[in-house]
């Protein structure tokens, strides 16, 4: 039935794939420069490695923004979503299937009264509105650019067609592994805390994670949906919004595949922290908005009089209508699902506001007294309704929206219990180093309630459980220390005995 239920994600990612493609080469194929059979050869093969290889980092702020903890919820979640971006496939219109997971997954925190991330949902929504003008900027400057490098070489005409076909296919394969690195969230992400699948130690030279699994099958779907589907999209990016010659598409599509990259790469998101600016947020941004921007960034390089206006109204009203759409079959159909098909679509949550959780807001967030003397009125008591919870605190501690979040995540109750025994059974040398492992068998017999009780136990303990500082060169070393932590967060909750 796990299986089955992954369904809906595979009929995402074909939906994506069918949608989403044309965002990648439907400028190249629309202009003739490039056959579409080898267009979506070459997609299929990128994306399946960019989702693969770079897909987790967009994940993560997916995943704070609405944790859907049952299979049968991220099936309908990924079904809901799957539903509204065909709708919109069949009608021609490059929407964005980023815009219909968030939606999804908000009909999904309504449904099972869970909070939803408010600076997360902002931070996504922001890319929605940058990512357009960021690429039409890059197209913009290109175009100038290459103009005047052209003008300057006097590349004969039948050279020039050559490298230019060259360029797309190149900037092509690019755009489709930035494609799947950044989009593969939007289909598989909702599925990754409940995964079925086990990490993979290969040979001992590294380790497929269950998440990488389910990227893999993700992008699987979404290949056969670039094969199947995209051509008609293509068609309408390619050729009706504004007219491209092949030099134009290579611009719109290099300038689409620079913001996708940006967006879903952790090695620039830390070099940016490094040298003390504001990292660029790691999030599913919309392949259709930012190829549409480009496109719109040439039009306005060559003049605005070109620009399809009536066609651009009616790709950004998809982009208005595509999250509330979503949004609401997803509520619908979780109603159904747990009403009529008797399927659990939500597990409850229990949430504690314990003594430890109360001293680790003072330290963390210097909190004051007067606040934390306010928050022990809903001290020991469980709480299921997250969104009661948040009101309660709001209200008693008078406390910020944004801080109430905050709180409640770290007041998630997991109860983590600790058995030397079991230690032997679960933590592996090849997994685990000697010094991790004995870390861990010195806390025997303890019982944690959060999750971030154990992390900070085990980082006092031994330095191998600490993360390094957020640089590139230490990007591998936290991801990995990351999968362990949540590998002892399943193993060890006082259910599993």
């Amino acid at each position: 039935m796990i299986f089955i239920y992954l369904i809906s994600g595979l009929f995402l990612g074909w939906s994506l794939g069918a949608n989403d493609t044309a965002n990648i080469f439907g400028t190249a194929v629309g202009s003739k420069m490039v056959k579409f059979k080898t267009a979506a050869i070459i997609a299929s093969i990128f994306v399946i490695l960019g989702a693969v290889i770079s897909g987790t980092g967009a994940a993560h702020t997916l995943g704070k923004l609405g944790d859907v903890n049952a299979i049968g919820g991220a099936f309908t979640v990924a079904l809901a979503a799957a539903i509204s971006v065909t709708w919109m496939t069949k009608l021609k219109l490059p929407v964005s299937t980023s815009q219909a997971i968030v939606g999804a997954i908000i009909g999904w925190n309504f449904f099972s009264n869970f909070v939803t991330d408010v600076n997360s949902l902002k931070k996504i929504v922001s890319t929605w509105i940058f990512c357009p003008i960021l690429t039409a900027i890059f197209a913009f400057i290109l175009f100038k650019i290459t103009q005047k490098c052209l003008n300057k070489a006097k590349i004969h005409l039948l050279s020039l067609d050559l490298y230019t076909r060259i360029s797309l296919i190149l900037v092509g394969a690019f755009g489709a592994y930035s494609l799947g690195a950044n989009n593969i969230a939007n289909v598989m992400g909702v599925f990754i805390t409940s995964s079925p699948f086990k990490n993979i130690n290969i040979g001992n030279l590294f380790v497929l994670t269950s998440t990488q699994q389910l990227f893999l099958i993700g992008a699987i779907a979404i290949s056969l949906g670039i094969i199947t589907y995209s051509k008609k999209v293509m068609m309408t990016v390619g050729n009706e919004l504004f007219k491209l010659s092949p030099v134009t598409a290579l611009i719109v599509v290099l300038s689409e595949s620079l913001v996708l990259f940006i967006f879903s790469s952790s090695s620039i998101a830390n070099f940016i922290s490094s040298i003390g600016l504001p990292p660029l947020p790691l999030v599913p941004v919309s392949s259709s908005q930012a190829v549409v921007g480009g496109v719109i960034g040439i039009g306005v390089a060559k003049g605005v009089k070109g620009i399809n206006f009536k066609l651009l109204g009616k790709i950004a009203s998809g982009w208005v209508l595509t999250p509330i759409i979503a949004g609401g079959i997803s509520f619908i159909s979780l109603f159904f699902m747990q009403n009529v098909f008797q399927t659990q679509v939500y597990k409850p949550i229990t949430y504690i506001i314990s003594e430890n959780l109360l001293i680790e807001l003072k330290n963390k967030y210097n909190l004051d007294d007067s606040t934390i003397s306010k928050l022990k009125q809903l001290q020991n008591k469980n709480y299921t309704n997250a969104i009661r919870l948040k009101s309660y605190i709001e209200n008693k501690a008078n406390i910020q929206s944004s801080m109430a979040v905050k709180i409640i995540k770290l007041a998630k109750a997991d109860s983590i219990y600790i058995d030397s025994s079991y230690v032997k059974l679960v933590l592996t040398p090849s997994l685990f180093s000697e010094n991790q492992i004995k870390a861990v068998k010195s806390l025997h017999g303890k019982l944690f309630l959060h999750k971030w009780e154990l992390e900070k136990a085990l980082m006092q303990i031994s330095k191998e459980w600490q993360y390094k500082p957020a640089l590139p060169q230490n990007i591998h070393y936290n991801k990995l220390l990351k999968e362990k932590y949540n590998y002892l967060f399943e193993k060890f909750k006082k259910s599993q005995y």
